[in-house]
C-alpha cells in the first residue's frame, strides 16, 4: 500500500472509532516515513546507543496504535505525534543512561546548527528536553517548531503543513526558537 493521506486519514478515523483491526494495516503504509524519522534522530545520538531505529519505531508505534483517546486526524497529525513518542522515548533513554552514569561531569551544550547535526550526549538531550518545556510556556508553537525538527526529522514545510501555519512562519519560529534556547543553554553554562 502506498503513503497515501487519504488511506492514512481513514485508517486513523477507523481507529478513532474503536476499529482495533486497522492497527496492523496502518503499520505497512506508515513505516517508512516513521523509519527514517528514527533513522534521522538516532544519527544525532551517539555511535553505542542501544535503541536502534526499528526498535524505536516500535516503541512509539504501540505506543501511538494504544492511545484511546486521540482523534487522529490525518496524516500529518500521526506523524507529529510520532515525533513526540520518540522524543519521550529517546529522553527517558538519555534519562535511564545519566542515572545509571552517577558522578559523571555534564557536558553543557548550546542549541546551534553544530548540535542539530552531529551526535548528541545524553546530558545534552535532557538539557534541550527542559529547555524545550520551558519555551513552551512562551510559545508552545516554536517549541512544537523545534521539537517536529530536532525529534522528528521533519522538514520545514513538513512542519508547516502538521501545525497549519506558512513555511516563512516556521522559518521565523525556528530562528526565534534557536536564539532562545541557545540563550537558555548558555546561561546553565555560567557559575553559579
Amino acid at each position: 500500500m502506498t503513503l497515501d493521506s487519504g488511506n492514512i486519514t481513514q485508517m486513523l478515523s477507523e481507529l478513532t472509532g474503536g476499529n482495533r483491526a486497522v492497527v496492523d494495516a496502518i503499520m505497512p503504509v506508515v513505516y517508512n516515513q516513521m523509519h527514517q524519522m528514527a533513522e534521522r534522530q538516532l544519527r544525532r545520538e551517539r555511535a553505542d546507543h542501544t535503541l536502534n531505529a526499528t526498535a524505536l519505531i516500535h516503541e512509539a508505534y504501540v505506543k501511538l496504535v494504544g492511545q484511546e483517546k486521540v482523534n487522529w486526524q490525518n496524516r500529518a497529525h500521526f506523524m507529529s505525534v510520532a515525533a513526540m513518542a520518540m522524543r519521550r522515548i529517546l529522553i527517558n533513554y538519555a534519562k535511564s543512561r545519566m542515572a545509571e552514569k552517577r558522578g559523571g561531569g555534564n557536558a553543557l551544550a548550546t542549541f546551534n546548527e553544530e548540535f542539530h547535526t552531529r551526535q548528541a550526549k545524553a546530558e545534552e538531550l535532557i538539557d534541550l528536553d527542559e529547555a524545550l518545556s520551558n519555551l513552551a510556556v512562551f510559545s508552545q508553537r516554536q517549541a512544537r517548531v523545534v521539537e517536529l525538527s530536532f525529534f522528528g526529522g521533519l522538514t520545514h514545510e513538513e512542519i508547516a503543513e502538521v501545525l497549519k501555519v506558512s513555511v516563512p512562519t516556521v522559518h521565523r519560529d525556528w530562528r526565534l526558537a534557536k536564539a532562545w534556547l541557545s540563550a537558555q543553554l548558555n546561561e546553565d553554562e555560567e557559575p553559579r
